[in-house]
């Protein structure tokens, strides 16, 4: 085919023309820009078959390193010794500690937490002069060396909620209040068990990208809960659903959970924010900026009681991480799911949930490391097999 455009490029032009046509053509290809598995000859329409060990070798580098299968572990599929267990389990923990599996902190990681997001996110300047740029980079610095070090320290991800350390520049201290930490460097600093600081629900990469350039948002914040660690996305709103009302210039504010209430008045509204807005409303003493504050806008007292579907009541972020660390197949269930869903690059439905439950029986058995459920992801019947074209 480039050989095809080279000539269409060189018959109304010169040489120069005919190469830029040819890689104009190869550069927009969907073979070029999209990775694509096709089915065997002779595989019936609608059927389930096992993929070939290339296209399981493939699979699994694009799944890890975003990127082609290098040698060994080419050589190994072409020898048709991959499918042995404890080749693939091998090669599993080898692809984990190069660095090219960064990108699952990079692709995977931004992806499912909303990390992506910060890049659009616009506080209000005059509310918030602090944030700048660099605060911008250092929340999601963060964020990503938490990530980080669960996979390459091989943690048990329940650390991404409880983790006693974060890391920290002097920038991003200051920011938080911690004292002590100097220079733009990056360092792993270890937390006081009562510090708000813990895990993921004390990011400000977290809290920033859940939240209005003016102000907090329970709802976002009970919806990326909902959805990002119990794995129960509420339905999208209805259409000509009323915005939450603003405060007249010169008029009181009311607090936020005032004004939530007369929001869930509404009964187009209640279902889903019911589900919600309780579990936001825990996290209102961070800012829209995750500065933590007792006292609202109008220095009334910050009331942060809130509750998750299934779980009871309880008071403020060290209350939400507690009740999810009671059901911790819940938050290590949802992540699975996640992490399927990147690897097969496609969305699950109900024929994958027995998968789903396998990794995490077995994954739960290995403290929920996460080379256990990357290996359960990989040894799993969505990932070694797929269905062909109806």
């Amino acid at each position: 085919m480039p050989l095809a455009f080279y000539e269409e490029g060189r018959a109304d032009g010169d040489f120069e023309a005919g190469i830029e046509l040819a890689l104009r053509a190869l550069l927009t290809s969907p073979e070029f820009l999209f990775r694509i598995e096709r089915d065997p000859d002779g595989v019936a329409a609608g059927s389930a078959y096992q993929l070939s060990d290339i296209e399981l070798a493939s699979r699994l580098s694009f799944f890890l390193w975003s990127s082609i299968p290098d040698d060994a572990l080419l050589d190994d599929a072409e020898a048709g010794r991959l499918r042995d267990e404890a080749t693939l389990a091998g090669h599993v923990r080898r692809l984990l500690a190069d660095p090219r599996a960064d990108t699952l902190t990079t692709n995977f990681a931004d992806q499912w937490l909303y990390l992506r997001n910060l890049e659009t996110a616009a506080p209000n300047l005059r509310l918030f002069p602090d944030f700048d740029d660099n605060l911008r980079s250092a929340f999601r610095q963060e964020t990503q060396m938490l990530f980080d070090s669960i996979v390459r320290e091989d943690r048990n991800v329940i650390d991404l909620l409880q983790a006693d350390y974060t890391f920290l520049n002097e920038r991003l201290a200051g920011h938080y209040g911690i004292a002590g930490i100097y220079g733009n460097d990056f360092r792993r600093v270890e937390l006081p068990a009562e510090s708000p600081r813990r895990g993921l629900l004390g990011h400000g990469s977290i809290l920033t990208v859940t939240s209005y350039a003016t102000r907090t948002s329970p709802v976002l914040r009970g919806k990326w809960i909902l959805e990002n660690l119990l794995g129960m996305p509420p339905p999208p709103p209805p259409p000509n659903v009323p915005a939450l009302e603003e405060p007249e210039p010169g008029v009181a504010a009311r607090s936020m959970r005032d004004r939530m209430e007369q929001h869930r008045a509404n009964p187009v509204c209640a279902a889903c924010h019911r589900l919600m807005d309780p579990a936001g409303l825990s996290m209102e003493n961070f800012d829209a900026i995750g500065r933590w504050r007792d006292r609202a806008d109008d220095w009334s007292p910050i009331d942060a009681t809130g509750s998750i579907p299934g779980g009871g009541r309880f008071d403020g972020v060290a209350g939400l991480r507690d009740a999810l660390l009671a059901r911790p197949e819940v938050f290590v269930g949802t992540m699975t799911e996640k992490l399927l869903t990147y690897a097969l690059g496609r969305g699950l439905d109900h024929h994958d949930g027995p998968a789903v439950r396998h990794i995490l029986r077995d994954a739960a058995r290995d403290n929920y490391r996460f080379s256990s459920i990357v290996l359960g992801i990989v040894e799993s019947t969505p990932f070694q097999m797929r269905r062909s074209q109806p």
